[in-house]
């Protein structure tokens, strides 16, 4: 009788244990690089956003009284009035949307500060304007709390 070569069931049980763990560490690190992503466009669009408020505060002495881009969701052109007529003046093209949630722009109502405000998905994030337990009277959508906020220079988050 000849000796037939083969893996044994415990050495086939090894191999797919560990090729289970490799996938699980790759899609994990996959995801995370995901909500990290979208995180950094989020604050890149509010610093965006923020940046066309400021120009416009310069040219009417106030912030807007509405969120810029028509509204929410954001999107759409922000101009010096809501009806964005051709002879106006266009401080944004396209107000960006939130990849995932919604933003929220806070203001005082005679123009004197905004807030902006964000999700954030990577629950690691400590940077500055991130607050991981929410903002209070905030609201981002499908996100819930929002957790990443910028505001104009003179007021602070609260």
């Amino acid at each position: 009788m000849k000796k037939a070569k083969s893996f044994t069931l415990i050495e086939i049980t090894i191999v797919i244990t560990i090729i289970g763990l490799i996938i699980g560490f790759v899609t994990s690190n996959f995801f995370s690089s995901l909500k990290k992503g979208r995180d950094a466009r989020r604050k890149a669009d509010l610093e965006q956003i923020q940046r066309a408020l400021e120009m416009y505060y310069e040219d009417k002495k106030a912030y807007p009284t509405q969120a810029p881009g028509l509204g929410f969701p954001f999107g759409g052109k922000f101009c010096e009035t809501p009806t964005c007529s051709s002879n106006e003046k266009i401080y944004m093209q396209n107000v960006p949307n939130d990849p995932v949630g919604s933003y929220s722009y806070q203001y005082q109502s005679d123009g004197t500060y905004y807030r902006l405000f964000s999700c954030i998905e990577n629950n690691l994030d400590k940077g500055p304007g991130v607050r991981q337990t929410g903002y209070t009277a905030t609201n981002c959508g499908l996100c819930g709390l929002c957790k990443y906020g910028v505001s104009s220079s003179n007021t602070t988050l609260p």
